[in-house]
């Protein structure tokens, strides 16, 4: 019904961010993140739209067609979007520790493998 809403409210936010503390953004790869959240957004939205739930005419969501209907559309921004936002968090998360992990680790290693060569060919 709606819940792409969530996911592209985050992207709109994480764009903002992004372009405006650009070398904290990069420090962070905000820029992944951006485009996490916009292409689930978009995939979302495109899934919606083929099963018919979202209309060119307002109020664009048939979900909200009726105001007893907005209740069960807020409810699933509210559950399955605000999820869905968590989700591709974290997964941005775990993605820049164990990119900044293994950043570290090879050239700890090269340094020691540097080291060990210079050693024997003296």
């Amino acid at each position: 019904m709606a819940c792409f809403i969530a996911p592209t409210i985050l992207a709109v936010i994480v764009s903002v961010i992004r372009r405006l503390f650009k070398s904290v953004s990069e420090k962070v790869n905000l820029g992944l993140l951006e485009a996490m959240l916009w292409g689930g957004a978009a995939l979302l939205a495109f899934e919606h739209l083929w099963h018919g739930e979202i209309v060119p005419w307002p109020p664009f969501l048939t979900a909200m067609s009726s105001p007893t209907e907005w209740a069960t559309a807020l409810h699933e921004i509210a559950t399955a979007g605000v999820a869905m936002s968590i989700a591709v968090t974290a997964t941005w998360g775990a993605i820049v520790l164990v990119q900044r992990h293994l950043m570290k680790a090879p050239r700890v290693q090269s340094i020691a493998i540097e080291k060990q060569i210079v050693k024997t060919a003296q």
